[in-house]
């Protein structure tokens, strides 16, 4: 498999997907919801999810696709090579702010991870690994990540987690809230996972994901040293929706260890 190819081809497309999304600020938006009433889609979360559907599908006729909006094929399992995709990945904050989303690319064979990219479409920032050859910043190589404590860590962590709520006991988290240097919350996993890569922040936890939320930016945190499972330490099957805890190295299993306590909940 030509993974620099596909690499290639990809990112040539997510850029042009980009360009669609800055010239669609100036125009009215159709919003509609799914779940619930804060589960927002919109009209240009469809066209890019289509845009990349008919790209893919032109180029790599054998590659299946597994996309939030439903455009894609029915996935079952990750045999051969399956794109999993976010067109806009923080669809609130595109809506609202017009920032602080991201478009979201992981390319898997087999169930690994082989590309991942994640484009900052309001500020520029390409973010991409392919897998053995280090992860980059539009040109820059990240450096591989360091251990770091608790107390001197940055967690992005959403507020909800450290109320009472029905996916975990905050009692477990509010000792890890008070013991962190601070916490953020950015509302799109794709950027808080390569903002971990970056070390903008330590650690990253999140309650109920779904592969296309987290599957790019996996790739890139892979490759840089990091851990990504759920809060169980368990390995995600990109398939489901499952907690997240992204972290560097050593911090993941101090975070578990000393404040999720493995098995408990």
């Amino acid at each position: 498999m030509d993974w620099e190819y596909i690499d290639q081809k990809a990112k040539q497309w997510i850029m042009e997907a980009g360009d669609k999304i800055r010239h669609s600020f100036s125009k009215t938006l159709n919003i509609q919801t799914k779940s619930n009433p804060n589960d927002l889609v919109t009209n240009i979360d469809k066209e890019i999810e289509q845009f990349f559907i008919n790209k893919i599908r032109s180029t790599f006729e054998n590659h299946r696709i597994f996309g939030e909006e439903g455009f894609g094929d029915e996935v079952s399992n990750l045999d051969g090579v399956v794109w999993i995709i976010d067109p806009i990945d923080g669809t609130m904050n595109f809506i609202h702010q017009q920032r602080n989303f991201a478009i979201s690319l992981g390319i898997y064979e087999n169930g690994i991870g082989k590309v991942g990219i994640i484009y900052d479409v309001a500020h520029g920032e390409l973010y991409h690994a392919i897998d053995g050859k280090g992860a980059f910043m539009n040109d820059t190589q990240l450096p591989r990540l360091e251990e770091v404590t608790v107390k001197e860590s940055i967690i992005a962590l959403n507020a909800t987690w450290v109320m009472e709520n029905h996916r975990i006991d905050h009692n477990l988290l509010i000792p890890l809230v008070k013991d962190a240097r601070g916490t953020r919350s950015y509302g799109t996993a794709a950027l808080e996972m390569v903002f971990v890569a970056t070390g903008r922040v330590d650690a990253y936890i999140s309650m109920r994901l779904s592969p296309w939320d987290v599957a790019a930016g996996a790739v890139i945190i892979n490759e840089l040293g990091g851990r990504v499972t759920n809060l169980r330490g368990k390995k995600l099957d990109f398939l489901s929706k499952d907690s997240l805890l992204v972290a560097k190295p050593g911090l993941h299993q101090a975070i578990i260890n000393e404040y999720l306590k493995e098995g408990n909940w």
